[in-house]
C-alpha cells in the first residue's frame, strides 16, 4: 500500500509473523531506472523480512525490463505488478495501475520481460474489472491474455472493480461491491493458475475460510495496518501451521526500537525521521484500554524526543501491564461474508472451453521488436 507499507511497517509486521509473505509499497519503475545511484532508499530491506515481494508500476516495456534487472540484485522472492491502484495519480497518468487492466496484451507483454529480466516469480495484482469493462467474461479474458503470454502463475485479485473517474481511492476500496464470486469462478475455471483474494478481508480467520475452499491465499491490507496485532499476531499458527513469534507487545516494541533508532538519518539529513519510525506504531493497540491516551502521548512526546526508545520511554506507563505483556491473540469466528454458493458463480465463458493454441514472444523478443535489447 503506498504510503503505508514501507521497510519500517514491514519491520514491524515481522515480529508478529515469521511466515506471512510481505509486499512493499509500489515502485514505479521509472524511480528505479533513474535513482540507480540511490537505490538503497528504495529498494533496501532487512533480511529478516523475506519472504517479501517487491510491487512495481509501470507500463513502458523497456523500463520494466531495466527496473526488474536492477531490482533482481536486491533478493526479493517476488515481483509483482500493480494494475489495480485507482489512483488518478497512478490509473490517469503514464498507463499503470488499474487502466492497465483495458490492456491485457500490453500486461502480458509486460509480465513476460519482466520475467526475463529476474529468476523469480512475477505474479499480477489487479482488480475484477474497471469502469465498465467489468463482466467476468471480460475478466477472463484479461487472466487468460496474461498467463498465455507470460508465465504468469499468480493473480492477486482484489474483488471489487476500479472506478477510475468520479471516485476517490479511498472510495474504491469501499463503494464498488465485493464480487468473491468471481475470485472462487476463477479458481474453477483456471485450474492451471493459482488465485490470491484480496478485498475487505478484515481477520484471519476470514483468510483461513477463504484458503480452505481453494483461494492459493489472502492478501490482506487495511485490516493488517489498522490492527496489526489482531491480524498478524496468531497468522503463523492459524495460516500456515507453525509457531508464531510469540513476542509481548512490550517485547515487539523493544526490538522495533532498535531497529528503528539505528537507520536514523540512513539516507541523509531526516530520513527517515523519528516521524515516519513511530507511524507504524500507533495502531499497535488498536481498541485496547489506554490506547487513545497512548497515542496523544505519542504525539506530544515526539516535540521533544529525538529517538524511538525515548518516545517508548516516555509514553508506555499510560498502557496498563497486562496489555503490554498479553501473548498474542485467540481471533474470534470469522462472519459470512465470504460465503459463496455455487449457485451465485458466474458461468464460464465459452472461449475457455475451447482449446486454445495461442503463441507467445519472449521478454528478450519483445525487446528485440521494439528495438532494445
Amino acid at each position: 500500500m503506498m504510503d503505508w507499507t514501507d521497510n519500517y511497517y514491514r519491520t514491524l509486521a515481522r515480529l508478529m509473523t515469521r511466515c506471512s509473505w510481505l509486499y512493499t509499497e509500489m515502485v514505479v519503475a521509472e524511480t528505479i531506472v533513474h535513482q540507480a545511484d540511490n537505490l538503497g532508499r528504495f529498494l533496501d530491506y532487512p533480511a529478516s523480512q523475506h519472504p517479501i515481494a517487491l510491487q512495481i508500476g509501470g507500463s513502458n516495456l523497456v523500463n520494466l525490463a531495466k527496473a526488474a534487472q536492477l531490482a533482481s540484485t536486491y533478493g526479493y522472492d517476488e515481483i509483482n505488478l500493480n494494475c489495480g491502484c485507482p489512483s488518478d495519480k497512478v490509473a490517469g497518468h503514464g498507463c499503470f495501475g488499474a487502466s492497465l487492466m483495458l490492456k491485457p496484451e500490453l500486461v502480458g507483454q509486460a509480465m513476460a520481460v519482466i520475467a526475463d529480466n529476474c529468476d523469480v516469480p512475477v505474479t499480477v495484482k489487479c482488480r475484477i474489472g474497471v469502469d465498465n469493462y467489468d463482466s467476468y467474461e471480460e475478466l477472463c479474458t484479461f487472466i487468460e491474455t496474461v498467463s498465455s503470454m507470460s508465465p504468469t502463475e499468480v493473480f492477486v485479485i482484489h474483488a471489487r472493480k476500479a472506478i477510475l473517474k468520479g471516485l476517490s481511492p479511498a472510495e474504491n476500496r469501499t463503494v464498488p461491491p465485493l464480487k468473491y464470486e468471481y475470485v472462487y469462478a476463477l479458481i474453477r475455471d483456471f485450474p492451471h493458475l493459482k488465485f490470491v483474494l484480496n478485498g475487505g478481508i478484515t481477520s484471519i480467520l476470514e483468510a483461513k475460510y477463504a484458503v480452505d475452499r481453494g483461494a492459493y491465499g489472502v492478501m490482506i491490507g487495511r485490516a493488517a495496518y489498522n490492527c496489526p496485532w489482531t491480524t498478524l499476531g496468531s497468522a503463523d499458527s492459524i495460516l500456515y501451521g507453525e509457531p508464531g513469534p510469540g513476542l509481548t507487545r512490550r517485547q515487539i516494541l523493544e526490538k522495533y526500537a532498535l531497529y528503528a533508532d539505528s537507520t536514523i538519518g540512513k539516507y541523509g539529513p531526516h530520513r527517515p525521521n523519528i516521524r515516519t519510525l513511530v507511524k507504524p506504531l500507533v495502531h499497535l493497540f488498536h481498541a485496547e484500554p489506554g490506547a487513545s491516551r497512548w497515542r496523544r502521548a505519542v504525539d506530544e512526546t515526539l516535540q521533544v524526543r529525538k529517538t524511538v526508545q525515548g518516545v517508548l520511554e516516555g509514553t508506555l506507563q499510560v498502557l496498563p501491564d497486562y496489555v503490554l505483556d498479553a501473548p498474542p491473540p485467540i481471533p474470534e469466528s470469522p462472519g459470512d461474508s465470504l460465503v459463496c454458493r455455487l449457485s451465485d458463480l458466474p458461468k464460464t465463458p465459452s472461449f475457455l472451453e475451447r482449446s486454445s493454441s495461442s503463441v507467445s514472444l519472449s521478454g528478450s523478443q519483445l525487446l528485440q521488436e521494439i528495438g532494445c535489447r
